[in-house]
């Protein structure tokens, strides 16, 4: 997600804001010059034996006797009528891939926290009007984001709406909003829809044999720690009560630095 976010404010040591591909480059220059091996690679299983962890993808095998998982989480579906029908042909989950597609249309942008309002803003610089629907009538993104946004002219906000289906031809044309007040009913004439309701751990790797709460993610100790001994997860991935650039890369720190205690000891 970090090289997917358009503009990241909030990262210590750069008072301007970044870009999230800036920054995450940033970080991967860092790690070169430290050493790190980088290798890309699809990983379709992770295997424990309590001894060694074995690593399966695109083609080849890897054995490690530490695993630190880091694999984020995706934003979540809404499941209204539309939905997965239209996806791909109007409907996105990413601004900062889909976004040039609706230059001078009408969006819609579904949610209230930080990544819609982060979103929405990077979208008023292409769109004609971008339409945030909220099912309350305060947002939940921090004050910074919401300055901005709040300073768009063509950012408009439907306060205490939620979407109910999404409709159109080949591509989408319209939306239908319901008040949470009063029940009533109204449609909208957008050409895109960009839904951000919350985000689901990418844990599927490891669900067969790690301990997962309620919502997929890893549980983990303060010491990032997970049910597997050599196990350690850290990031968006990991059950964490808040999830940015700043508190993953804490994670980060802290499970590599578990992991070397953890291989000194075995």
């Amino acid at each position: 997600m970090g090289a997917a976010t358009d503009w990241v404010a909030n990262y210590p040591g750069f008072p301007d804001g970044l870009s999230g591909f800036d920054l995450v480059e940033r970080f991967r220059l860092q790690a070169d010059r430290a050493g790190l091996m980088f290798i890309t690679a699809h990983i379709d299983q992770i295997r424990s034996n309590e001894i060694l962890f074995h690593l399966e993808g695109s083609g080849e095998r890897w054995v490690a006797r530490s695993v630190i998982v880091a694999t984020g989480a995706y934003p979540a579906r809404l499941g209204v009528p539309g939905e997965s029908e239209y996806r791909g042909r109007g409907v996105s989950y990413c601004a900062t891939c889909d976004g040039p597609f609706f230059r001078g249309k009408e969006i819609a942008v579904i949610g209230g926290g930080d990544s819609a309002i982060q979103e929405a803003i990077y979208l008023s610089n292409l769109a004609l009007r971008v339409t945030v629907v909220h099912r309350r009538a305060l947002l939940r993104a921090n004050q910074a984001l919401q300055k901005i946004a709040f300073a768009r002219p063509n950012i408009v906000f439907r306060w205490d709406t939620i979407l109910v289906d999404i409709s159109g031809g080949e591509n989408v044309t319209t939306v239908h909003l319901k008040s949470v007040t009063d029940g009533r009913v109204e449609s909208l004439d957008v050409q895109g829809v960009f839904l951000y309701v919350g985000l689901k751990p990418n844990s599927e790797l490891v669900a067969g044999f790690v301990d997962l709460d309620s919502q997929y993610a890893i549980i983990t100790d303060p010491l990032m720690h997970t049910s597997v001994a050599g196990l350690f997860a850290a990031g968006d991935i990991r059950n964490t009560p808040l999830r940015q650039f700043v508190t993953a890369c804490a994670d980060g720190a802290v499970a590599a630095q578990s992991a070397l205690h953890y291989l000194e000891r075995n």
